[in-house]
């Protein structure tokens, strides 16, 4: 096993960076993912003007990006007694934070999918047969798609809120 000895600082930075990487690949703002990478990677709430300071971002950017990750239901807002200042919080469990954002790319992503399939599974075309029957074929075959990831999502929900089953896939793995 290889040990290597690195700040804090540093160490933090860097999951920093490699999170606003991976959050650009996830279709989220490089800052956005910045800025939940900064707050979990801290036990304590962060004001907007530590974490301007720590990502260096604008009030503007930070404001917004902390509003999105509040409505993704990754971070929360708190009020310290005797602070006129509020403070962002990370959840730290990492099984709720997938949850939240499984449920929240469905809500954004799948459900107006699962919708169009289904309009346009009740269409009835005209034009071309051939050219039909592959259109036809195709959204039916993506419907079915949408329709497993949907069951499949479902059943990560299950196994994330129970706290036996996380217990026995873990020892598995």
């Amino acid at each position: 096993m290889y040990i290597c000895l690195m700040k804090l600082e540093e160490g933090r930075g860097k999951f920093i960076q490699a999170w606003g990487s991976l959050g650009s690949s996830w279709g989220i703002s490089k800052s956005m993912a910045q800025i939940h990478a900064l707050l979990l990677s801290f036990p304590e709430g962060l004001s907007a003007d530590e974490i301007m300071e720590q990502v260096q971002l604008s009030r503007g950017n930070v404001n917004t990006n902390v509003r999105e990750l509040i409505n993704w239901r990754l971070v929360r807002k708190e009020t310290v007694l005797g602070e006129r200042k509020e403070f962002f919080v990370a959840l730290h469990d990492v099984h709720t934070i997938a949850q939240n954002i499984m449920e929240e790319r469905k809500r954004r992503e799948i459900e107006p999918v699962r919708r169009l399939l289904s309009e346009l599974k009740a269409t009835t075309f005209e034009g071309d047969a051939t050219e039909i029957k592959h259109f036809q074929t195709l959204i039916n075959d993506l419907a079915d798609f949408v329709s497993q990831m949907e069951n499949l999502m479902g059943l990560m929900t299950k196994i994330n809120s129970n706290t036996y089953l996380k217990k026995m896939i873990k020892a598995i793995s």
